[in-house]
Formats: C-alpha cells, structure tokens, sequence
C-alpha cells in the first residue's frame, strides 16, 4: 500500500506511553458516555450528518492522493450529503500523540473524526482503546465486502471486528527499468548477487516500504507459516538475526555505501528517476502506472512482484471514540466504500488503489463498469501475483524491525 504514515521514531517507548496512558485513563471518573448514533437507522444517521463539518487525518505524501480526495471526494460529500471535509496532514505515530494526548488532557472530544489507518496504527489505538465501534455493520456498503478474506477482515494478523473500514487493498511490488534489466531478482539469494554485481544501485528507505520489503525478506527466509500468529519473541530472534547479517553483508554495495538510507519513498522514487538506483518498491502494485502519468517515471519502467513473495494488505478508515461528527464520519465511510468511488479510486490514471469489493457481490451494471477499467500497462496483472501475496504479520514485528533496522543496519 501507499504508505499512510510514517513509523515513530521510538516505537517501543510510544507504545509504553500508549500502555501508561491506558491505565491512567481507567482512574479516570466522568468519562462521557458513548453516544447513540448505531442505534439511530441509516435515515436518520444520514439526516445528522448534512450540514456537518468533519476533519480527517491522513497521509498526503502523494499527489494522485491529494487530488482524488479534494476534487472527487470533497465535492461528491458536499453535493450528496451537505457534508463539508476537512482533511489535515498526519501519519500513523502523529495520529496515534495527537489522540493520545487528547485522552490524557480529560479532553471530552476530539479535534479528529476520521482516520486513515491500519496496521501498528490500528493495534496502537485499540491498546489505548481509542477507536470508536464496532460501527461498520451499520454501513450499507459493507454488503458488498467479503470480511472472511483474511486480506480484508484481518490487519496485521488483528481481526478488525468492525473497528476500521476497509479501503483499499495492495500489494508490494518493486520496480525497475526494462531497458537496464532484463530479468529481475525473484528470490532474496538473487537480489544478493544483483547487489553486489551492480555497486550503488541499490538502497531501502528507512520507513514503512522498506519495513514491508524488510518483512518480505523475512518471510521468505523463514517461510511465511513460521512468522504467522502472535508475535514470538524467540522466532524473531532468530530470523531477523539471518536478515541482518544478510542486509549487513550487502550494506557495502549499497547506494553511497550503505552510509545514509532514503527517510522517504519519494526520496527513493526521486532517485530512480534521477537514474541513481535501479529500482524503487511501492506498497501499491499498480503505483508505477500512475508516476508514469505524471511524468515522474520513464515509460520503460516496470513493476513486479517476486516469485518469493511479498506482502498484501488493505488499509482502512477509523473513527476516534471521541470524535464529535460520527454521523457525518459514517456516512463518509460508507461513500468511499461505494462502488462509485472505489471504482473512480482504482483507475490507473486518478490513484490506482485496488478496491475492497467484492466485485461478484455487485449489482451487474457495477461489475460491468469494473471490468471496464482500464488495464495495467506496466504493473503485473492482479490474478497474475494472487499466488504471491502473503499476509501481513503481527504488528510487533513491524515495530521491532523498524527499530532494530536503524542499530543493527543504519548505524
């Protein structure tokens, strides 16, 4: 997926805090009670919503992202609903503080309403129990989700039991210039050997694409089934030892020697279409379609998924448990999940975001303007890489690799 946050810098220390303020939280007294909205009927959920102000926070790193939410989304919630949006600049740690902190003041409400979110996000939230739910059975769009596909109903290992909407589901992919490489690296052993054959060509970037690719190498070291379930301390242990020795190895051959790491994708998308690198990654397999409409990417650039595998996952929209306008937030929620907008969402030229629908559960005239959409023309075809997906893991592996990356590799 398109990165939706940034990781903390001290991840373990934000989740202690996290934990502390969970029970200095239950010593609490005249905490306000949950409103009522989930018993009202969509009608009237509805009917609160028009003419609601609703702050979201999210990631804004990329520009197709940008524009599909101000000019699609923005205006459809407005005309459709008297809804006005707001949305502000935050990733997963900010989110997480900001949030945190309101909790920790007494503060009644929130300045937040809705979330985008997954992952070590969602799992930190729910420690503080900051999430407002279970709410999406009472979203008419949810009909056409299937929550049993572990890709959809499960985040991080986490069962979301209506605490987060899906969104949009992805999966990671790197990418490269067809002209410089003929054939790609499908398996870690031979990404080794393409580093050390090709000094200064490569490098991972110190936030969550690089973790996914950290956790993919992982994965495919260990053997998925080994890593799946709670976290375990002593399979950790032993596997990210083998990862770094492997990274460490290769740290020499890596772009300016392994010396400094790229803090952003965009930095390490700047550098392959600089020429610098030879490959960039995404957490979206189709993002290579939309940076070459914009010009960003060369037109011989090609995305694709190695035969070991990599990581699949869907993101998702919350709601704080504080949040003022949770009509308005659910009424949100379900209109992103429309066919409507999951479709505007997926073409290649306005985000390329792969839906959460479950197409077969469409009304016909939906599917057919699915099937419509059109086709790939440089990332690898979704049916194609289905065989490759692998699941997220437990959100403490996500943690401790992004710590441990930065001591036992970055340093």
């Amino acid at each position: 997926m398109h990165r939706l946050f940034s990781l903390p810098a001290q991840p373990g220390a934000l989740l202690f805090a996290c934990l502390t303020a969970l029970l200095l939280m239950a010593c609490q007294s005249g905490a306000p009670p949950e409103d009522q909205v989930l018993e009202q009927s969509w009608d009237e959920i509805e009917a609160e919503a028009a003419g609601e102000s609703l702050t979201m926070m999210m990631w804004m790193g990329d520009p197709s992202i940008n524009d599909y939410m101000n000019g699609y989304v923005v205006p459809e919630l407005r005309a459709r609903y008297g809804i006005e949006l707001e949305i502000v600049s935050g990733q997963g740690s900010q989110i997480v503080s900001t949030l945190l902190s309101e909790l920790e003041s007494g503060r009644r409400t929130s300045q937040l309403d809705l979330l985008w979110i997954n992952g070590e996000t969602f799992f930190q939230l729910r420690q503080i129990d900051a999430l407002f739910g279970p709410f999406t059975e009472k979203l008419p769009h949810s009909a056409y989700v299937d929550y049993d596909d572990p890709f959809i109903g499960t985040d991080f290992q986490q069962p979301i039991e209506g605490m987060e909407a899906p969104w949009g589901n992805v999966q990671f992919a790197l990418i490269y210039d067809e002209t410089e490489i003929d054939t790609p690296p499908q398996d870690p052993a031979a990404l080794a050997d393409w580093v050390r054959a090709n000094p200064g060509r490569f490098t991972i970037p110190n936030e969550f694409a690089g973790m996914t690719l950290l956790k993919s190498l992982l994965m495919a070291m260990a053997g998925p089934e080994t890593l799946y379930g709670p976290f375990d301390e002593d399979v950790y242990a032993r596997w990210s030892g083998e990862l770094w020795a492997y990274l460490n190895a290769l740290k020499p051959h890596f772009w300016r020697s392994g010396r400094t790491f790229p803090s952003s994708l965009a930095q390490l998308h700047q550098l392959f279409a600089n020429g610098e690198v030879a490959f960039t990654m995404s957490n979206n397999d189709s993002e290579v379609d939309n940076k070459i409409a914009e010009g960003l990417f060369r037109e011989t650039s090609r995305a694709y998924v190695p035969e070991s595998g990599t990581i699949q996952n869907s993101h998702y929209l919350g709601i704080p448990r504080q949040a003022t306008s949770k009509a308005a937030a659910l009424v949100a929620i379900n209109f992103l999940m429309s066919p409507e907008a999951q479709l505007e969402k997926m073409k290649p030229a306005v985000w390329g975001d792969g839906t959460v629908l479950d197409l077969e559960r469409l009304p016909a005239e939906w599917q057919q303007q699915f099937a419509e959409i059109p086709g790939r023309q440089r990332a690898p075809d979704r049916t194609a890489i289905e065989g490759r997906a692998l699941q997220e893991l437990a959100p403490e592996y996500m943690i401790r690799l992004a710590e441990d990356f930065r001591r036992e590799v970055m340093e």
